[in-house]
C-alpha cells in the first residue's frame, strides 16, 4: 500500500513539474516575444518616430531607445529579484508577464510624430521601460523557478529549455514579421500602420501568458526555505561578492556575441551586408530555429560533462572567430553564404546560452538566488547586450565598423578569464 502511495506521489509530482515548465515557459516566450518585437520591426517604425531621412540616424535613435529599456533591466532584476525572493517565484513571474503587456499596449496604440510630435518619441521611450523592468526581473525570477522545479540531473537540460522559449519569443516575433512582409501587407503599409499589429498581438498574448502564471505551482526550494528579514536584500548579496563578480564576468562576452549575431544581425545585413529586408528576416529566422534546437541539447550535455567545460570552448571559440566570422559577413552579399556564417556563429554561441540560467542559479542560496540571478546578470546585460545595436551602428556611421568586432572579441576575452578560474558550478550548486 505504502509503495502505491509513493508511485502515485511520485507521478502527481512528476505531473506538477510538467505543468510548472509548461506554465513557466509559455510565459516566459511570450514575455520574449514582447520584448524582441521592438527590434524586429524596428526598420519599419523609425521613420513613424524618428522623421529624419538619413535611414542609419533613425536606426541610431531606435536604437538608443532600445539601449535605454536595458538601462531599465537592472532595477527590474533588483525589484522584481527581491520581491521573488520574499514573496515567491509565481508571484513575481506573474507581475512581470503584466508590466510587459502594458508596455506593448502603449507602443500599439501611440500615434506618430507627425500627429503628436516629440510626444511620441516620448511615449515609446516610457513603453521600452516598461518593458525593460519586466525582462530585466522576468530572467532572474525565470531562470530560478526553472532551476529549482526541475530534478538535480535535469537542471541543464531545462536551462536549456528555458532559452528555448527564449528564442521561440523571437522567432515568434520574426514569423509575424515574414507574415505581414510577404503575405499581408505591402512595405508602404507596414510603414504606415502594419507594425502596430505584432504590438497588439504581444499585449493580446500577455494577457493569456498572465493566466497560466496565476496557476503556477511555487516551487519547494522556495516553500522550505528558513524564513529571514534579510531574504532579498542588497546586504545579504553583497556577502557573495564573488559570485556576483563570476555573473558579471561569464555573462560579458556572452551576452554581447549572442546579441551581436541575433537582434543586431538583421539590421547588419541590411545595412552592410546588402540584403533586403525580406532576406534578411528569412536568414535570420532560419538560424534562430536552428540554434532554438541546439539548446536543450547542450543544456543536457552540461549535465553530463559539466558545465565548465562548455563555457570554456564557447570562449576560445569566440575568441578567435568573432573578427573573422564579421568580416566574412560584411563580404558575404549573398543569403546563403550570410546564413552558413551566421549558423557557425549561433552554434558557437549556444555553448553558452543552454546553461547560463542553471549556473547562475548555482551559484546562490536560496533566499537570495532570484535577486543574485538577476540583478548582476541584468546590469552586465545592459551595458553589453543593450548597447551593442548603438555601439555598431555608432563605428559604421564613423566608417570605421571593424573596431566592433575588436571589441566583442575584448569582452569575450574577459569571460573566457572567468570561465578558465572559476570552479564547477554543477559540483557545488547550492540548489
Amino acid at each position: 500500500m505504502n509503495d502505491s502511495a509513493g508511485i502515485a506521489a511520485a507521478e502527481t509530482t512528476a505531473r506538477q513539474r510538467l505543468r510548472a515548465i509548461f506554465g513557466g515557459s509559455v510565459g516566459n516566450l511570450i514575455e520574449w516575444y514582447d520584448w524582441y518585437t521592438y527590434a524586429a520591426f524596428a526598420i519599419y517604425f523609425a521613420p513613424s518616430f524618428f522623421p529624419e531621412s538619413d535611414s542609419t540616424v533613425q536606426l541610431l535613435n531606435t536604437a538608443a531607445i532600445f539601449a535605454v529599456g536595458f538601462l531599465m533591466r537592472p532595477i527590474g532584476g533588483w525589484v522584481l529579484g527581491r520581491y521573488a525572493d520574499r514573496h515567491g517565484r509565481k508571484a513575481a513571474l506573474t507581475l512581470s508577464v503584466t508590466l510587459m503587456c502594458l508596455g506593448s499596449l502603449i507602443i500599439a496604440v501611440t500615434p506618430t510624430y507627425q500627429t503628436i510630435g516629440a510626444a511620441a518619441p516620448a511615449l515609446l521611450l516610457i513603453a521600452r521601460l516598461l518593458q525593460g523592468f519586466s525582462v530585466g526581473g522576468e530572467y532572474g525570477t525565470s531562470a530560478t523557478y526553472m532551476s529549482e522545479i526541475a530534478t538535480k540531473g535535469s537542471r541543464g537540460f531545462y536551462s536549456g529549455i528555458l532559452y528555448v522559449t527564449l528564442i521561440m519569443g523571437q522567432l515568434l516575433a520574426l514569423a509575424v514579421l515574414m507574415v505581414l512582409q510577404f503575405f499581408v501587407l505591402e512595405a508602404h503599409q507596414l510603414e504606415s500602420w502594419g507594425w502596430r499589429i505584432p504590438f497588439a498581438i504581444g499585449a493580446a498574448a500577455a494577457l493569456a501568458a498572465l493566466y497560466l502564471r496565476r496557476n503556477l505551482v511555487e516551487t519547494e526550494a522556495f516553500k522550505k526555505k528558513a524564513e529571514t528579514a534579510e531574504a532579498g536584500q542588497l546586504t545579504l548579496l553583497l556577502r557573495h561578492p564573488r559570485e556576483v563578480l563570476i555573473v558579471i564576468g561569464l555573462t560579458m562576452g556572452g551576452t554581447l556575441f549572442f546579441y551581436t549575431f541575433t537582434t543586431y544581425m538583421q539590421k547588419f545585413l541590411v545595412n552592410t551586408v546588402g540584403l533586403s529586408k525580406g532576406e534578411s528576416t528569412l536568414v535570420s529566422t532560419a538560424n534562430l530555429f536552428i540554434f532554438m534546437l541546439l539548446q536543450p541539447l547542450m543544456g543536457a550535455l552540461s549535465d553530463r560533462y559539466g558545465r565548465r567545460p562548455m563555457l570554456i570552448v564557447f570562449g576560445v571559440l569566440a575568441l578567435f572567430g568573432t573578427v573573422p566570422l564579421l568580416s566574412a559577413l560584411s563580404q558575404a552579399h549573398d543569403a546563403w553564404t550570410a546564413f552558413f556564417l551566421i549558423f557557425v556563429a549561433l552554434a558557437i554561441s549556444s555553448l553558452y546560452s543552454s546553461i547560463s540560467a542553471v549556473v547562475k542559479a548555482e551559484l546562490f542560496p536560496v533566499e537570495i538566488r532570484a535577486l543574485g540571478v538577476g540583478l548582476p546578470y541584468a546590469i552586465t546585460v545592459s551595458l553589453f547586450g543593450g548597447t551593442a545595436e548603438m555601439i555598431a551602428l555608432s563605428f559604421k556611421n564613423i566608417g570605421h565598423e571593424e573596431l566592433f568586432y575588436w571589441y566583442v572579441t575584448a569582452c569575450v576575452f574577459v569571460s573566457l578569464l572567468v570561465y578558465i578560474f572559476m570552479r564547477e558550478p554543477q559540483r557545488e550548486s547550492l540548489i
